[in-house]
């Protein structure tokens, strides 16, 4: 599998663009994700994000928040509000970002409630019942896995399914780091780091999909708003372009039979992601880069 990888790797950096492939970008932990360097607020952090969005000319692009940090943070609101005002719409991501599998599904079904009165607040006319599990962390054991996707049922939710990840959220706080050192060959190698996991990401998901289907699923892209993302995401947005990528809505995306039972919230012994239906297949999952380690170290 690792030479699929590579393979693909060879055709996405090949000169011109490739097949259009569909891909629908979504955004964890709004309205705040990570630490901050110094100067950069979380208004600008989202501005430029939603900007990007725009000159790139993408469609609605759901954002999934915990509300539970504006309690604290009060001022965090004007995100959420910038992120409406743009049109694009929110979803639950739990009201303190907690773990399934560390509090229980009695607590979780709570955390879901509460988040819910300022997401209806902000919808307008738009569907927030979309929901995506803090960590990943879907339930380690099959009674709380069933539980926590009964209460999300009862609740009118769909679950907000992640086929591709280059694990954005790692890079945002060695950037601060760096950037609060004056250490520009650290930031050099950061940003680096992050496009050449994000080109990895997109040619891992093209060949597990092309393995198992014969075919491009419409893949969706888990990101978070942090600071590196705000820097990067026209860059980010520029390769995507380049290498054929069509953006589209997440709604849109898991009209694919691939989510179906996601979107329907039906029983599913394990998350759907590419990887653990490769694993169910019995194909190898190819290694990738350990970006987060790296990027940890850097700016120490």
């Amino acid at each position: 599998m690792r030479a699929l990888i590579l393979a693909a790797l060879a055709v996405l950096t090949a000169t011109g663009p490739v097949a259009a492939q569909d891909l629908a970008i979504t955004f964890d932990d709004l309205p705040a994700h990570s630490a901050l360097p110094p100067g950069e607020t979380r208004v600008g952090v989202i501005a430029r994000i939603v900007a990007a969005l725009a000159d790139a000319g993408a469609p609605a692009t759901t954002g999934f928040i915990n509300a539970g940090g504006l309690e604290t943070e009060p001022g965090d609101r004007a995100v959420l509000d910038i992120w409406r005002a743009a049109g694009h719409p929110l979803g639950n991501h739990t009201w303190s970002h907690a773990n399934l599998d560390t509090v229980g599904p009695e607590a979780f079904a709570v955390e879901i409630a509460r988040n819910e009165p300022i997401l209806e607040g902000l919808a307008g006319d738009t569907d927030w019942r979309w929901f995506r599990y803090p960590f990943l962390a879907e339930g380690q054991s099959p009674a709380v896995r069933s539980a926590a996707r009964a209460t999300l049922k009862a609740r009118g939710y769909r679950i907000a399914s992640v086929t591709m990840d280059f694990s954005d959220w790692a890079f945002n706080e060695p950037y601060a780091r760096c950037r609060a050192a004056g250490d520009e060959a650290g930031l050099a190698r950061l940003e680096a780091l992050y496009m050449a996991s994000a080109e990895e990401a997109l040619a891992a998901s093209r060949a597990l999909s092309g393995r198992l289907y014969g075919r491009d699923i419409p893949y969706v892209l888990l990101m978070h708003v942090g600071a590196l993302d705000a820097r990067l995401m026209p860059r980010l947005l520029a390769m995507y372009r380049a290498r054929g990528v069509r953006l589209v809505t997440l709604d849109q995306a898991m009209t694919d039979p691939f989510y179906a039972a996601d979107r329907a919230v039906s029983e599913s012994p394990q998350a759907l992601t590419l990887e653990n239906a490769a694993r169910s297949a019995g194909v190898a999952v190819p290694a990738r880069m350990d970006v987060q380690t790296e990027a940890a170290a850097l700016c120490r």
